[in-house]
């Protein structure tokens, strides 16, 4: 679809999710999306006659679906039920969680996810990566349209931007380091500790270093595939191993913080009480930062064994923040500045193709009644001079509506205003649709 053609229909942005701030990771862990999942939602949505683009982003913190409508009731509809079809989570439960937004609110909700202002880690580097990665799925689905990658493309700024001005990521900023600051609280030093990492992604690598900043010189990464451990391992110096191995591993170790993508859980209650009943009077911490939960809740309850889930973290998260929000202050400054670049360029976009065609049309009457003057009947020296002067007479003529149109900060009323323009000077809307800017350069 063409922006002409996504304007030509007034069609709308909304968001519809849930986070951490409106659900629990035990509702946040059923609505999580991984690849395939998300895939399948934005296929689904692609098959929806209200929805014309679509983004899905699933963090840790949030299961979001960005869309563009043309009706905001059924665009809305439409999202919330990709969600509950695709939820491991009753209707009721689903719906108390889930939040709306529309236009410039879902916008400034967007930088503001993108610049980590919106994280339970507050200034955490990992989400631009995952917006990114977000937006390239969907283009990879043919539902990134031309609003959606506008939109995108200013978050990224707006985040890129807010990290270079302010100190709002300074110190901890990241899950893994705030599991790695859980991890020091328990221990005096981490020197002398020994510690598995489940899982072999990026989490599981920032972790990594994480853990050898905070001193801990004595790890092990357990994964399914062995390659894939032993190829991060070797990163560090640290061993990796297959699950077949990890009970032994849990025997020697002091610290497990996991963080694998698996849609199931990998320890279960009965696995660490096994493993405990053989460890004596020797501490177990174990932080589980995945989404969906690795380990099973019921295990908290085993004596010797300090079990945290990714909602724990909201503790030692909110300590971090506290040195920041000065910090975070001055960013939701520039998101607030960020915001009114996006709307002058949205203005721009809603107006500029039916104004490509109301000067295209003026061009093309100066054009016609030139072409009736008999070339004969005027010197060379004349011709030029008058065409100097119609031309000098289409852009003194239109150049005021152009520069008010593009000044209306509500589009909607801008969008009035052109059409009435498109109406009274008689543009067709197949001009509005064609590729006529050049005429419009030709004239200004």
């Amino acid at each position: 679809m063409t922006v002409a053609q996504s304007v030509a229909r007034s069609e709308r942005l909304l968001v519809v999710g849930l986070s951490h701030k409106t659900a629990a990771i035990e509702h946040r862990e059923r609505t999580a999306l991984n690849d395939r999942l998300a895939r399948e939602v934005l296929r689904a949505l692609g098959r929806e006659p209200a929805v014309s683009e679509a983004v899905a982003l699933s963090t840790c913190n949030r299961t979001e679906l960005y869309a563009v409508v043309q009706d905001p009731g059924a665009g809305e509809d439409a999202l919330r039920h990709a969600l509950l079809e695709h939820a491991r989570l009753e209707q009721n439960r689903l719906e108390c969680a889930l939040y709306t937004l529309h236009e410039d609110t879902a916008v400034a909700h967007l930088f503001r996810v993108t610049a980590g202002l919106d994280s339970m880690v507050v200034g955490e580097s990992e989400i631009q990566g995952q917006v990114r990665r977000a937006a390239e799925r969907a283009s990879e689905e043919r539902l990134l349209g031309p609003l959606l990658r506008g939109v995108y493309r200013q978050a990224l700024a707006a985040g890129k931007r807010v990290r270079r001005e302010t100190r709002v990521g300074a110190g901890t900023i990241s899950v893994s380091s705030v599991a790695v600051d859980l991890a020091r609280e328990s221990f005096e030093s981490l020197d002398d500790r020994r510690a598995v990492l489940i899982g072999a992604g990026r989490t599981a690598e920032r972790t990594a270093r994480a853990l050898l900043a905070a001193g801990l010189r004595q790890f092990v990464v357990a994964n399914r595939t062995v390659v894939a451990a032993r190829t991060l391992a070797a990163q560090f110096g640290g061993r990796g191993v297959g699950f077949d191995d990890l009970s032994d591993e849990l025997l020697a170790a002091d610290i497990v913080i996991s963080s694998t993508n698996a849609p199931h859980r990998i320890l279960l209650r009965g696995d660490l009480e096994a493993v405990m009943a053989s460890r004596g009077e020797r501490r177990l911490v174990v932080i589980d930062i995945a989404v969906p939960r690795d380990v099973e809740a019921t295990a908290k309850s085993l004596p010797g064994m300090t079990l945290y889930d990714i909602d724990d973290l909201d503790r030692a998260a909110e300590e971090n923040l506290n040195g920041r929000r000065r910090e975070a202050e001055r960013a939701e400054l520039i998101i607030l500045d960020e915001l009114s670049h996006f709307r002058e360029w949205h203005r721009g976009v809603a107006t500029a193709p039916g104004l490509r065609a109301l000067w295209a049309r003026a061009e093309a009457i100066r054009q016609s009644e030139l072409a009736e003057i008999a070339s004969e009947s005027l010197s060379a020296e004349a011709r030029v001079q008058l065409d100097a002067v119609t031309r000098s007479l289409v852009k003194k003529l239109l150049h005021e509506p152009t520069q008010r149109l593009r000044a209306l900060d509500d589009r909607d009323e801008g969008l009035r205003h052109l059409e009435s323009l498109r109406y009274l000077f008689g543009v067709a809307e197949a001009e509005a649709e064609g590729e006529l800017g050049h005429m419009h350069a030709q004239v200004s």
